[in-house]
């Protein structure tokens, strides 16, 4: 059997990984057992942590919204109830964005919705 010399392609494939590392603490960003193990346990986060980011953006809009429409009298649920019986497309990302960048446009749809 030939000799295979790896000393190029071992050291490439060592510092890709190192270098996916750069920034992380101790041995994770210079050892490259560790490393790996850390990137590994990095790259899998990264996937899960993408799906939780939707979950907890909702999560915020919905509280920024249950605040503004409590300072108007009534609650989130009400809210949106009248919200969707009005047909008022409007989705919870754009309603909260209504409650911190333009209050006055949100109290005339709130008071719009609560007439109805």
């Amino acid at each position: 059997m030939t000799r295979v010399k790896r000393g190029t392609v071992a050291r490439k494939r060592r510092n890709k990984i190192l270098d996916l590392n750069r920034g992380f603490r101790g041995s994770h960003s210079t050892l490259f057992r560790t490393a790996n193990q850390r990137s590994l346990k990095a790259l899998s986060s990264s996937y899960s942590d993408r799906r939780k980011k939707k979950r907890q953006y909702r999560r915020l809009w919905i509280r920024r919204i249950n605040a503004g429409v409590r300072s108007h009298g009534t609650s989130y649920s009400r809210f949106m109830h009248d919200v969707k019986v009005n047909r008022q497309n409007l989705n919870r990302k754009v309603l909260s964005q209504l409650v911190i960048l333009d209050p006055t446009s949100f109290k005339t749809l709130c008071d719009k919705v609560k007439a109805s």
